[in-house]
């Protein structure tokens, strides 16, 4: 694909979002991006924003319990591995749960 990994929305990639909570410690930038599965796009996406990726996953690579994410407004079922498909139209949105008082 020309131009860089990331860039306008359009059907040819999955969409990745975060919630604005994030925005609070690290840029949250909505991106396209490749990846046949969460885990591929994910890993795309903190390949350029790496201090985000300690906000959304534990040491093990697993989603960290505070946070969700929804492919096509439904959650994932695998927040170990995240090897949930993904398809070119497809919109990741991972969400960081608050709590408080």
């Amino acid at each position: 694909m020309p131009g860089s990994r990331f860039g306008a929305y359009t059907d040819a990639m999955p969409k990745v979002s975060f919630t604005s909570a994030l925005a609070r410690f690290v840029p949250v930038p909505s991106v396209t991006t490749e990846g046949a599965t969460v885990r591929a796009a994910l890993d795309r996406v903190f390949a350029d924003h790496q201090k985000l990726r300690g906000y959304v996953l534990d040491d093990q690579g697993a989603l960290r319990r505070h946070v969700i994410v929804y492919v096509n407004g439904k959650p994932v079922g695998d927040r170990v591995g995240l090897s949930d498909a993904v398809g070119a139209a497809d919109e990741i949105y991972v969400f960081q749960a608050l709590s408080g008082g």
